[in-house]
Formats: structure tokens, sequence, C-alpha cells
């Protein structure tokens, strides 16, 4: 850790579990100190020693939810308006450093308000928070305050009000004081944007905390699954990037939300670097392995993909498996995978997978999925019965699989970790500021908080990355603090190819150098495994990277076990 660095990242409306699998990934890691700022939606929170009694209604019929956890306090409300501040941080531990933390943490709200427009917060004897109108004998809580410290590590933090429905705190008893109003900014009179607010907040905290330095990044925000790529509203699949087109409106549109122009990247028909260029090799191992896939009805991610590394994997005898059908339910402003209605789960297909790993002599199997937002499992079940099938018939195989953020549904994603994947793969794919360009029904958030589960678990988790679709090299160096700080062990960066018109455009191509440079710079953080290249994709070279943090398989063959190419 270098000392004095505060990461700060806004991270937009984040579902509370979500939050708090984020919140404890960071704290175990116990490296960085980490300031998380957000919203949640609707949602009544019960701390430690909280009276189930202070919730006055059933929150469903508020469309609210209901959330035990792990800090102090009692009963509270965060939604839409509030900002929420996480402190991960190390804290001097020893005689009263709970009651000096939660001072230090109020000072950091006081003086952000003061900032913003609104002095005279302060400190109410008695009640923990931060208060409006003490001196006037009108006390009124503006933010409350709910803290965790262990093994000299904090969680938790504030929920200041700026402009939320305050209604909502009717419902409840806010942090079981019955006697004393709540308020927020707009109720005192002072208008002020969310993002003016959160960089108070940031200010505050570093000079506050002493940081020399801040690390500040922002996740654009998520928006409604309904809000696709253009490819899914009927307006095709684009052409060949060789033959020219334009990229959809609103793919332009959050590009340009994101900071980035598209006029100033790649031209749609221009010659790829040598360094991208990959020469067809259809031998006999290529032909074998494609007869091996159509003969027991299998996809793989390195066709619907279009990966450009199918001939070198393929020729090798390896190939990542594609399960639950072929079509997603999700449209990534950067694939190729098709988007239509996708059919009914095959039920055979995992026992079919089995048997094509035994005839491949695999090692190391990969096994990814589309995104099934349709089914009730997620997907899930088709995931973990894969696992079983490979390991009944090859117990010594090594399974990895790569899977969607199962919408962060707890019993999906504990399904298949229940099936106790050797290497368990989640991508972020690009950066926060462009999450909403690059895959507009995903969440950057949702995406660490499934890896942070995963590690918790006890799996060995992997992530990759996309690079050249407008990132700049600090947001990556970034995105590798985030995954480092949350334990993932192996981490995969490539060169973005823009498939069809209808897809992002290339912003630039990055060199063999720069990527190996970024490789080097996520091992130094303590990544223990980084693979980076123009080519590389999620399971390029995946035997030889999980071999990096992986005791080797006792008995494996050694021929055609690394992982296929494709994401």
């Amino acid at each position: 850790m270098s000392a004095g660095l505060l990461r700060a990242r806004w991270l937009g409306r984040v579902p509370y579990d979500d939050a708090l699998a984020l919140q404890h990934g960071l704290w175990a890691d116990g490296t960085d100190d980490w300031l998380l700022l957000l919203e949640h939606p609707h949602v009544y929170t019960l701390g430690v020693r909280a009276d189930p009694a202070h919730v006055l209604v059933d929150p469903a019929t508020v469309g609210a939810e209901v959330v035990s956890t792990d800090r102090g306090g009692d009963v509270t409300y965060h939604g839409p308006g509030q900002l929420v501040g996480y402190l991960i941080r190390s804290v001097a531990s020893g005689p009263g450093a709970v009651p000096r933390y939660v001072h230090a943490v109020e000072q950091v709200v006081i003086d952000a308000l003061e900032a913003v427009g609104l002095p005279g917060a302060s400190r109410l004897e008695g009640y923990p928070g931060v208060w409006v109108g003490v001196g006037e004998g009108a006390p009124r809580k503006i933010c409350a305050i709910g803290v965790r410290l262990s093994r000299g590590r904090s969680m938790h933090g504030f929920a200041l009000n700026v402009r939320p429905d305050m209604s909502y705190f009717g419902h409840i008893v806010p942090c079981g004081i019955p006697d004393k109003p709540v308020t927020s900014l707009a109720a005192e009179g002072v208008e002020v944007p969310m993002r003016s607010v959160l960089d108070a907040v940031v200010a505050a905290a570093a000079g506050r905390f002493g940081y020399e330095r801040v690390d500040r990044r922002d996740v654009t925000s998520r928006v409604p699954v309904s809000d696709l790529a253009a490819f899914t509203r009927g307006e095709g699949p684009g052409v060949p990037v060789a033959a020219g087109g334009a990229p959809p409106v609103r793919l332009l549109g959050r590009l340009a939300e994101a900071g980035v122009d598209p006029s100033a990247g790649v031209e749609l028909t221009a010659r790829k670097p040598d360094w991208l260029r990959v020469p067809a090799r259809m031998g006999e191992e290529y032909r074998a392995l494609r007869k091996t896939m159509r003969s027991l009805s299998l996809v793989t991610v390195c066709e619907e993909a279009g990966c450009p590394n199918i001939y070198e994997c393929w020729a090798d005898g390896t190939a990542t498996f594609m399960v639950n059908g072929e079509r997603c339910t999700r449209a990534c402003g950067f694939c190729l995978v098709d988007t239509r209605k996708p059919l009914p789960p095959d039920p055979g297909e995992p026992e079919r997978v089995a048997e094509a790993v035994e005839r491949l002599g695999l090692a190391h199997a990969v096994v990814t999925t589309v995104a099934r937002d349709d089914l009730a499992d997620d997907g899930a079940g088709t995931l973990a019965e894969v696992v079983r099938a490979v390991r009944r018939r090859t117990p010594a195989t090594r399974v990895e699989l790569l899977i969607s953020d199962c919408r962060g549904h707890r019993a999906s994603l504990e399904r298949i970790f229940d099936a106790r994947p050797d290497v368990l793969n989640h991508n972020v794919e690009t950066v926060p500021r462009l999450q909403r360009a690059v895959r507009p029904s995903a969440s950057y958030v949702r995406s660490l908080a499934v890896l942070a589960r995963a590690r918790a678990a006890g799996l060995v988790t992997k992530s990759g990355l996309i690079v050249g679709m407008g990132e700049e090299p600090d947001e990556v160096l970034s995105t590798l603090a985030d995954l480092h700080g949350i334990g993932v062990g192996i981490v995969t960066i490539g060169q973005y190819l823009r498939p069809t018109s209808h897809h992002l455009p290339v912003a630039r191509w990055w060199t063999p150098a720069e990527l190996a440079e970024l490789a080097a710079a996520g091992e130094a953080m303590g990544i223990p495994h980084v693979e980076a290249s123009p080519l590389t994709r999620s399971s390029y070279h995946a035997r030889s990277a999980a071999d990096a943090v992986l005791a080797p398989a006792s008995g494996a063959a050694s021929a055609g076990s690394s992982g296929g190419a494709g994401r």
C-alpha cells in the first residue's frame, strides 16, 4: 500500500447486498483504504443492537426491503437522494477507539456540510450522528453514523440526507430515537447537486484523515435492462467492419456521456497493426475439435464471440465451452454473441460437455455461459451440473467457470459456488467510467460483489478487462487496484476488436509493450498473475494462468490441457 493513499469511488445506485459484499471483500484484504460513495434503492437496515419493532410497517408495502447488517446502531433508512459513505480503512485500536473514530467520521460530514453551504452542523451529546439546530433547542438529525471496527479495520460509515423522500423515515423510529426529527439539506433550504456533496465529502475525508493522495474514480449510472444495444431493437446486427457503416445513435450517446469521442478513434476500416493479425490455421487438430463439437451439438464461445485466438487454441486441441444455449439476454457493446430470444435450457448439455472434455483429454476445462436473465436460477443449475458431470468422468480435470453476474441473486451464485469450480471467473470488462457504454445492463459494483462473494466462499477468483474502448492507463490501474482489493488471483487484459459497425468503436490500439507494463503493474500491486497481450482473452492460456495460483492438478494429462480462447 502506498502511504497516504485514499481510493475514493462514486458507485451510483447500488443494492444493499452488493455494497455489503464489496465492503467485506475490501475489508478482508486489509491493505488499501477506501471511501465508497453511493446511493441505495429503498431499504431499511438493522444494526446489531436494533429493535425490529422500530420498523413500523411491512417494508414491502412501501416498496422497500429490510436487511440485518453488522454495523452498530439501530434502524435507519437508505434510499435515492441520500449519500451513503462506507469507509474501509485502517484505524488505530485501543481503549476508546470506536468513539474516537465515530467522532472523526462525524467531523468529515460536518466539514462537508459547511463546504456546500450548511454551516452550524454539530454533534448532540449522547446521540451519534450529525445534527442541525442544536443550539436553537430544536435538534434535527441530518446524518446517521454506524460503524464497525474489527482487527484494526473499519466498515460502514454514514448516511447523509441530501434530498431523499423524507416520508420513508415516517415508517420507522429512525436510529431508535422517537422524539427527534430527521432532516435533509433540501429541507434546510440548501439545494445542491449530489455531485457537489460527494466532492465535498471526498475532500473533507482526505483532509481530516491526512491522505496525501486520492485515487478518485466514478462509475457511470446503471440503466434499465430495457435500454439495450441497438441490435436488440430491430435495427439489425450491423455489418462487418470491412463493409463500413455507422454505430447506433444510442451507443454513440452513451459514449459521449462517458467522455469518449467516437470520431477521434480508429477508422472503421483501418488496417490492424501486425501484432493483431492472426493467420488461419485450419489443420488436422482444428478440424478434429470442430468435428467433436458438432457431433455432440456443443457451442464454443470461440466461434460465437469471434475470438481471434481460435486457430491457435483449436490447433492445440483446446476450446471454451459455452452452455445455456448460444443466445444471450444482454447486449454488451463489444460482444458478438447472438441476442435473440433464448431457447429453453438443454438438460443433456452438461453430460455432453463432460464427454467432450473426456474425449479431448483436457486437464483444465473452461466453461462459460451466456447471460440467462430469463431463467429463475440465471442458468446457475447448468453450470453447477457441468462441474459435477466433468468430475464424474475425469476427476483429475480442473474446471474453470466464467459466469454472468446472475443478477446478484444470492441463491444462484451460491449454487455455482457450492459446485466448487477450481477457478471462478467473472469479468468487469472495462473501467468504471465506461460501464454504461460497454455493458448497459450490468454493473461494475455487482461484478466486484460477485467476485468478493466467490472469494469469501473460498474460491480462486479471476476477472478480465478489454482495453481500447476509450479508457486511460491510470483508469486501468485503478481497476486493477479494485480487483486486488477484493483478492482476485488472476486477471486478463486484451485489446478490443470491433466485430461489426453496430458495436463500440476502437478508440486506440494498445501496443504489446504497454500491455506488458499493465501486467507488471498489476503483479506489483500483489495480484498473483496478470495475463496481458493484444490477443489475450478471458480463457486464453487459462491453464498456465491457473498454474500460477493453484497447485498443479495431480495426474493431469499434458496434452490439450489449457483452456481455450474466448470471453
